[in-house]
């Protein structure tokens, strides 16, 4: 991680810029591994792919000390694919986040830009012993909202005893009708001790004025661990309502456009654990979707895996996942970018944080 004091004074050409009170984190990660898919359509098949466990990334974050306890804050995040040089999140210069607003101590932050909803995050910070990647990653199977909102505003409360709240709003930015394309959500966040949970809401209205057969679409979440030193503990559990599905694209962990899955209207459960053992830990989870529409296409992941670390930031893993769909469910084994072509999959990778 390499820290650059006022963004190098901005080459000396803004005299103004109080330095001592100002910088810029530049950080990222790479993520690259081999992943071996079978149980699709077309047969099994091989690939080195970036972003296995975690999305690989470049981020440029900066604040300013404007006195009392208050900030001006950004971050500029651009996911890439290490295996070939592109941009990820569809080419997107800065596609995971981007935004800028004021930090106070005492009053919490208020940002603008895209970013994270409330209830993805709650989901992939809390409640996926994967940490949203590998074979195990819970969006194989949760429809668990769109990760990112377009042209939000967001607020995020300051900690009393361990509790705060977050909100954001998404405009649609649709002429002639405001509410189409438009997104809300909050999140209810609770660490005290060894328990880290959130309850997460989000909304989404349908993405045009002019089509029809998408109305809004509906998740409730409550995702929790708890850390008993032996092991953690994972729970979630996900209602889903609202949405033609077989119109409307669904995203995957971090924000990749995927198939569409045959409903939305669904209850989602995931139990899971982490083991720390000497120089690692172990992950397992069971994701469970029970469809309640149409034809019932129910499906349920099963995934195990290891993370090993050679260093404070780098370590390497390995990962077994295996879906069991019914009724023609079609669901597939994916990692934190691609999606899956089979019901089963084995991941080998290496990360690095920098």
């Amino acid at each position: 991680m390499k820290t650059v004091t006022c963004a190098l004074a901005v080459l000396a050409a803004l005299p103004q810029l109080a330095c001592a009170q100002s910088s810029v984190v530049i950080s990222g990660m790479v993520d690259m591994g081999l992943i071996h898919e079978s149980g699709g359509a077309d047969g099994s098949i091989t690939k080195v792919s970036s972003g296995v466990a975690n999305g690989s990334r470049l981020a440029i974050r900066g604040s300013e000390d404007l006195g009392g306890g208050n900030s001006a804050v950004f971050l500029l995040e651009s996911g890439f694919q290490a295996d070939t040089g592109a941009l990820g999140q569809g080419g997107l210069l800065f596609g995971r986040q981007a935004y800028v607003g004021l930090s106070s101590t005492s009053l919490g932050s208020l940002t603008f830009g895209r970013q994270y909803s409330p209830n993805y995050a709650a989901m992939a910070q809390v409640g996926d012993p994967f940490n949203a990647g590998m074979a195990g990653v819970f969006s194989s199977v949760f429809a668990n909202s769109v990760p990112r909102m377009n042209n939000s505003v967001k607020y995020v409360s300051p900690r009393l005893q361990g509790v705060n709240v977050e909100v954001a709003y998404g405009a649609g930015e649709v002429e002639g009708d405001s509410s189409a394309g438009e997104s809300a959500g909050a999140a209810l966040v609770v660490a005290r001790g060894a328990l880290n949970a959130r309850l997460g809401y989000h909304y989404r209205n349908n993405d045009s004025a002019t089509v029809q057969g998408r109305g809004p679409g509906r998740n409730s979440l409550l995702a929790m661990n708890y850390d008993l030193k032996a092991v953690k503990l994972y729970f979630a559990y996900s209602i889903n309502e609202g949405f033609n599905s077989a119109q409307l694209p669904v995203a995957n962990a971090f924000g990749a456009a995927v198939a569409p899955v045959p409903s939305l209207k669904s209850r989602d459960m995931l139990l899971g654990a982490q083991v720390p053992v000497p120089s690692g830990k172990l992950i397992a989870s069971i994701v469970r979707r029970d469809d309640r529409a149409g034809p019932n296409q129910d499906a349920t992941l099963v995934a195990v895996g290891y993370s090993h670390f050679l260093s404070k930031r780098t370590d390497i893993y390995t990962s077994y996942g295996r879906m069991r769909n019914r009724n023609g469910a079609g669901y597939t084994v994916n990692s934190a970018i691609d999606f899956g072509s089979g019901d089963r999959a084995v991941n080998l990778g290496i990360r690095h944080l920098f």
